[in-house]
């Protein structure tokens, strides 16, 4: 039983650890529904706003330059070069994709992302001590 399209179930399996059948306690609903993960790039900016729970709007990063660096002096806009490591998935680094806990390059230095792109809607990281 597919909701909707281009979601992702996040309710319980129907398979316990072991592999063994679970009787199902309810009907999936709507509030057990997950999105595809944004996978924002490094390129031109663009942003694409989604509802969420609530009333509340979301706005998702599917690609930008720019970050937003926290330096000793206060904080400043750095143009994002380059991602040089993402511990979240070792592709992510090879397919330029920023997530939280990435280590980009920009014109300001080495910097660690600390805010999460495809939620906040913005890059914001802090230099990192070579």
């Amino acid at each position: 039983m597919v909701l909707f399209s281009g979601m992702q179930y996040q309710g319980r399996s129907k398979r316990s650890k072991t592999g063994a059948r679970l009787r199902p306690r309810s009907k999936k609903k709507k509030s057990e529904l997950g999105r595809e993960p944004t996978e924002t790039t490094v390129g031109e900016p663009r942003f694409r706003t989604v509802d969420a729970r609530g009333n509340v709007e979301k706005v998702r990063v599917l690609s930008t330059d720019v970050a937003n660096v926290a330096t000793d002096d206060g904080t400043e806009r750095a143009t994002i070069e380059d991602v040089v490591e993402n511990a979240s998935n070792p592709n992510y680094a090879r397919r330029n994709i920023v997530t939280k806990g990435a280590v980009i390059e920009t014109d300001a230095g080495t910097a660690r992302v600390t805010s999460r792109p495809g939620q906040d809607g913005q890059v914001n990281a802090t230099l990192v001590d070579e």
